[in-house]
């Protein structure tokens, strides 16, 4: 007869060997994509400096694109200066343990479950990373201020109040969504990343096409990876999604609404800075008989290109995951003048969302 001990599962009859892994269905497919890069200046600023948490990063603006003088020998040259603008980044530090007890390896026969932690641990990790990477994108999502609405708005394509199948992914959402947002540069987007529902409505309108290769023996087969309007097609249902209650006196049926991530190469930084130990077990041989416990450490900076980490509303000398997706702690990057005047171009930002009911 199956019992439980410290949520293992062992035969009390047999005294196997037995442990069935639950799956993990999270794909963590945006950390994995070229959406997200290093920065090996991210990793110089904060090995080199006290304090690594937060910094700032300055660099040139570009020239404004001002009417000439007249060179005519009578007019007066005007001159203009050039604006430096700063890009406030951060680290983020997470840890996180996990013990096992001595007896839980001697009542199910020798079961190495710590084994079983240290086998999952990176697949741990790179869930954490996915969250965050999540909770950036609705953070700069949620700023506010005139400038920052100007990005807000134009690089969101709500189509999820639109009637009928309107409401839902279609041959020309993405190749309006990208217009929209960046103009004549939206050929800076990459990749667009979704919910399996959202996918799955495009397959029926035969608007993904897949990848394929040919294999030793010449035949053609899948890669399993699609494109959108030439864009690499990414799924993965940890893609935001909001139910919206019914309305009775509407009459609208409750709905689902998917979020539609279309990202640039290099769109969110994310370098690995380490930790004194990132990793330690500690033997405890009193406790319940003995347990091992076993400590990991992560910090990562983060920088996005065309945002500034304010750095306002944060508790402690690592932001939280709630923290990060607070719009009050990011802008725009600007000319970091108390009353700025001059603005990151958001038409250079490869960041735009589709939101829509499928």
């Amino acid at each position: 007869m199956a019992k439980q001990f410290n949520a293992k599962t062992f035969n009390e009859e047999a005294f196997g060997r037995y442990m069935q892994a639950v799956p993990d269905v999270k794909r963590n497919k945006l950390l994995e994509s070229g959406a997200i890069t290093g920065n090996a200046e991210l990793r110089n600023l904060f090995a080199s400096q006290t304090g690594s948490y937060f910094g700032t990063i300055p660099f040139y603006g570009n020239l404004d694109q001002t009417e000439p003088d007249n060179y005519d020998g009578a007019t007066d040259i005007t001159a203009d200066t050039t604006i430096t603008y700063q890009q406030g980044v951060f680290v983020y530090g997470r840890a996180k343990a996990w013990t096992e007890k001595d007896f839980s390896y001697d009542i199910t026969g020798g079961v190495d479950f710590m084994a079983n932690v240290r086998d999952k641990l990176i697949k741990y990790w790179y869930n954490v990373d996915q969250d965050t990477l999540l909770a950036i994108l609705k953070g700069i999502y949620s700023m506010t201020g005139a400038k920052n609405l100007e990005f807000v708005n134009e690089h969101t394509n709500d189509i999820s109040a639109l009637e009928g199948d309107l409401a839902n992914v279609g041959p020309t959402s993405l190749n309006n969504t990208i217009q929209k947002a960046c103009g004549d540069n939206k050929d800076i987007f990459s990749l667009a990343i979704m919910h399996s529902q959202v996918a799955t409505n495009l397959e029926n309108l035969n608007l993904l096409g897949y990848l394929k290769y040919t294999d030793s023996k010449g035949v053609e087969r899948d890669l399993g990876m699609a494109t959108w309007n030439g864009r690499l097609v990414i799924i993965d249902d940890s893609m935001p999604t909001e139910v919206v209650a019914a309305n009775d006196e509407a009459q609208t049926p409750e709905y689902t609404k998917y979020t539609t991530y279309v990202l640039g190469n290099g769109a969110i930084n994310l370098e690995d800075i380490g930790a004194k130990v990132p990793y330690e077990m500690a033997r405890d041989p009193k406790t319940n008989g003995g347990e091992d416990t076993l400590y990991t450490r992560k910090r990562k900076a983060v920088a996005v290109p065309g945002f500034s980490w304010l750095n306002k509303n944060v508790k402690s000398l690592s932001p939280t995951k709630a923290e990060i997706a607070t719009g009050s702690n990011w802008s725009l990057i600007n000319d970091g003048s108390s009353s700025p005047t001059k603005y990151y171009d958001h038409k250079a930002i490869a960041i735009a969302r589709i939101i829509s009911k499928g």
